[in-house]
């Protein structure tokens, strides 16, 4: 297991390196990308989630969202290398499942809109941006190679390689 969350780790280093021009050294990363720490941090608390060690889990993320300014529920499932751009005020849902290789910037929130069990928060595909302040609330699906832009509300289902604006969005090009 400390393999696997060592060659993650890596992994995002090496894709936050790509990214952002800013980050000079795989250490500057590694102690002061808050967005990176709280993925981290989740990817911890999600594997004491899953083995039912639900009270941890809970610890873990209060401690990262404390540090951190990013909340990111244990319950959730990210793929590999999501990038969390000036993370402060991000929150991501119990029920959420984001794809590989995803950029958000910070206050995005993917909430759900309704209290009854079952899945109740976004389906984000696979190499999609997300701008700052976007919401994309209940159990929507932004389809892979999408682009939400900033302060955009989403409450209905996005296609693939769209960009989307606007409150409500509204699909400007495919």
């Amino acid at each position: 297991m400390c393999a696997v969350l060592l060659r993650e780790v890596r992994g995002d280093i090496r894709k936050v390196r790509e990214y952002d021009p800013s980050m000079s050294s795989n250490t500057q990363v590694l102690l002061t990308s808050g967005g990176m720490q709280a993925v981290w941090a989740y990817r911890i608390s999600h594997r004491a989630w899953i083995h039912r060690h639900r009270l941890l889990a809970q610890l873990i993320r209060y401690t990262a969202r404390f540090m951190t300014g990013v909340e990111i529920h244990p319950g959730a499932v990210i793929g590999r290398h999501l990038l969390i751009d000036h993370g402060t005020g991000v929150v991501i849902g119990e029920t959420t499942v984001i794809g590989d290789d995803v950029i958000m910037h910070h206050q995005v929130t993917l909430g759900g809109r309704v209290n009854t069990p079952g899945k109740r928060h976004p389906t984000v595909g696979d190499r999609v941006y997300i701008g700052a302040g976007a919401m994309i609330l209940g159990n929507v699906t932004i389809g892979s190679d999408s682009s939400v832009g900033a302060l955009t509300l989403v409450l209905h289902d996005i296609p693939k390689k769209s960009i989307v604006v606007g409150n409500p969005a509204r699909i400007r090009s495919k």
